[in-house]
């Protein structure tokens, strides 16, 4: 709120610098009509002084307008009437201004119609030009003033949706740690039953991974290579499980340094896991392959699975990840084919699409 107020006034700051400057080319330019004996140096002078002096007529106008428009709780017809009310004593304050203190006092002058005939303080003619200079100065402040609302509005609902898309992104990445710590705890309690040998360098290599989920991935973005460092220490967990597992990983990035969204590509790979793998009688396979190039990323997963899996494994992994990239990239690509006997994932991602968060 504090920003919103002081860009608030900064923004009228400038816009009633730019309307003085506006009125004292205007009336300057008026004025060598008016009096064309008077030298430009003086009319220059007196032009500042009485536009100055206009604008504690124009100025309290201006805010009381607002206030009323913003702040008061009214019917509208009654907001009407308090504004033509302070619309006339606005009137009648510009005439008391230009009629008894500008004419005589800077000018040295009576104030006249044509140059001729005397005016008096009321009069249609003079009444009608007060009531048009101040009309043009709400018309402007008020056009200042619902633009800037505008596009204070925008902003905030531009950072609500950030903040919800934050929101979202961040309840995502938590069910994926419990998931993948759960299946893995799984995996070592199966091993530590059988007292397997293994099981002392599978809890290693796990506080490797959870490491990286819990400190690494907390960023918005990691750089690729680590990202697919934290899938190559996955796999060696799950090796380590499955002697009998035909592992193919196959790795071609142009650009080590791209970013990423972490735990993105290490859901497919696990979903390959619990889904193919850990269901498949037979000898098991699994084959990854993710290259870079140019900016694009493309992501193949392909593994064996039982011709009849479980009815009830659960894919919450997936469907996690479907939502992670609605959000991060929107105009990925991701396509599933699902045989009797093997299960593939193909995911492409152009980095340089500016349409891309």
């Amino acid at each position: 709120m504090k920003s919103d107020s002081q860009s608030k006034w900064r923004i009228h700051l400038f816009f009633w610098i730019l309307y003085y400057i506006l009125e004292v080319y205007l009336d300057f330019y008026w004025s060598r009509y008016q009096f064309p004996d008077f030298k430009w140096q003086i009319r220059l002078q007196n032009t500042f002084i009485l536009e100055l002096g206009y604008l504690f007529v124009k100025i309290p106008l201006a805010y009381a307008l607002l206030y009323v428009y913003e702040k008061v709780d009214l019917k509208l017809i009654f907001k009407y009437i308090l504004c033509i009310f302070i619309v006339t004593a606005s009137v009648l304050g510009h005439r008391f201004l230009t009629h008894y203190i500008i004419y005589p006092y800077i000018y040295g002058v009576t104030e006249t119609l044509d140059g001729k005939h005397t005016s008096g303080f009321i009069n249609g003619y003079v009444v009608f030009n007060s009531f048009m200079d101040l009309i043009f100065m709400i018309g402007l402040i008020f056009g200042v003033e619902i633009t800037r609302q505008k596009n204070v509005l925008k902003e905030q609902i531009s950072q609500l949706k950030a903040e919800k898309l934050d929101q979202e992104l961040t309840m995502l990445k938590a069910q994926i740690n419990p998931h993948f710590l759960f299946n893995t705890l799984n995996n070592i309690y199966g091993m530590a039953l059988k007292k397997a040998d293994e099981t002392p360098d599978v809890i290693l290599q796990l506080s490797k991974v959870m490491r990286y989920n819990i400190y690494e991935a907390a960023e918005k973005t990691i750089s690729l290579t680590k990202d697919i460092e934290n899938i190559k220490d996955f796999i060696q967990i799950q090796k380590i499980r499955y002697h009998q597992l035909n592992v193919s990983f196959i790795e071609d990035i142009d650009n080590p340094f791209q970013k990423i969204s972490p735990l993105i590509l290490i859901q497919f790979v696990e979903n390959a896991f619990k889904h193919g793998v850990s269901e498949s009688l037979g000898e098991a396979f699994i084959t990854v392959d993710i290259r870079l190039k140019n900016g694009i990323l493309t992501y193949f997963i392909e593994n064996s699975k039982q011709k009849q899996p479980h009815k009830h494994s659960t894919k919450i992994g997936l469907k996690n990840i479907r939502r992670q990239l609605e959000l991060l990239y929107p105009n990925h690509s991701l396509s599933v084919e699902d045989k009797n006997n093997r299960y593939s994932v193909t995911l492409t991602i152009d980095f340089y699409d500016t349409t891309s968060h």
